[in-house]
């Protein structure tokens, strides 16, 4: 009888330390870390979306000729805003990759339209463009950090949860890893400059 109880008790204590390192408290808050992170990287695209309006109509009372950049501006905008964007987004590789996609498009826009005000002397001196223009790259320097952020996030996520016994612990549970970043597909190619 005595055998039995240190049997027991040795599985039960056994037991215990499997299930506390098992990493489901730890899935958990790596988990929550990469919902942070992902939010951050909505509100800076947020920012960023509620700039465009501003800089659009600014750059209108200057470059009315310029009706498709302002329109393409404008759809890029659209487009990102008719996203629905909320957790399904980092659990769907899928709609990850549409939401950067259009994220993408919004940012190639903006370049253009920048491009297009340096044939507009007036325009850069325009005190409310400058400001705006700042804040835009302002905006652009956080968007940086914040996928950086995520970017991290995520790789300690898929690192923890990869690793064994928390990837049993993920399956039972039904996590799986986080979809993260990659470089647009003109990133891999230098942009030329001419100066003719």
């Amino acid at each position: 009888m005595n055998f039995t109880k240190k049997t027991m008790l040795a599985v039960a204590l056994s037991s215990t330390l499997t299930l506390s390192g098992c990493g489901y408290n730890t899935l958990q808050v790596k988990d929550e870390a990469v919902t942070a992170a992902w939010s951050e990287v909505q509100n800076q695209y947020q920012r960023r979306a509620d700039l465009v309006p501003n800089l659009v109509n600014v750059v209108k009372g200057y470059a009315k000729h310029e009706e498709q950049v302002l329109t393409e501006v404008t759809q890029a905008r659209a487009n990102v805003a008719g996203l629905k964007v909320d957790k399904s987004v980092l659990e769907d590789p899928a709609l990850f990759q549409k939401y950067q996609e259009a994220q993408a498009q919004m940012t190639s826009a903006l370049s253009r339209l920048i491009a297009v005000s340096e044939n507009y002397p007036d325009l850069k001196a325009n005190e409310q463009f400058r400001e705006l223009q700042v804040q835009l790259e302002g905006t652009e320097n956080r968007i940086a950090v914040a996928r950086n952020r995520y970017i991290s996030t995520v790789q300690d996520f898929n690192s923890y949860a990869r690793q064994f016994p928390q990837v049993m612990t993920a399956k039972v549970i039904g996590m799986d890893t986080k979809p993260n970043f990659s470089a647009e597909q003109s990133a891999q190619t230098a942009p030329k400059v001419s100066f003719e």
